[in-house]
This record gives C-alpha cells, structure tokens and sequence, in this order.
C-alpha cells in the first residue's frame, strides 16, 4: 500500500471517528450547575473544548487505522470471509 493512500484512509478513520467521539465527555449547563444563556437548548453542551475532542479523534482514528493496516498485512478477515452472497466464487467460475 503506497504511503498516500495509506494516509487518506487514516483521513476517513479520523473523520467517521468524530462522530463516536463527539457525545462523550459532554455536560450540559445543568449538569455543570451553571445559568443558561437566554434562547440555548437544553442540551447544548456547557462549554465546547475543540482541543480535547480533536486529541481524542486522533487517539481513536489512529488506533482504528492501526487495527486496519494489521488486518491489510495478516489478512485476518479477507473479503471472502464475509461475502454472504458468495459472488467472488460466481466470479471465479464464470
């Protein structure tokens, strides 16, 4: 696997792991005890740290890009593993 596109894949992993990251961690002004702004929802976060949530994707996305690049070098789960419609054998024979 070339150096890019082993990059772009880190990419993807980094930004479908926002979306796991992003609800943990997070207090809302009740739960911190403080007033809330005039108009904010209920469950508007307190305050946002962009920092940590960046550190955390990146910790999350690299680990599950680690995980990916394993399974690439010792094809532990290969594609025909879980092919239920068992079209790569279809393929071969035709």
């Amino acid at each position: 696997m070339r150096w890019t596109s082993a990059f772009a894949i880190w990419f993807l992993f980094c930004a479908l792991s926002v979306f796991f990251v992003l609800p943990f961690g997070v207090r809302t002004a009740e739960e911190a005890g403080v007033a809330p702004v005039p108009g904010q929802a209920e469950s508007a976060p307190h305050e946002f740290r962009p920092l940590r949530t960046i550190i955390r994707v990146l910790i999350v996305g690299t680990v599950l890009w680690g995980l990916f690049l394993l399974n690439y070098h010792f094809e532990w789960i290969t594609p025909q593993m879980i092919d239920v419609l068992d079209t790569w054998n279809d393929a071969a024979s035709s």
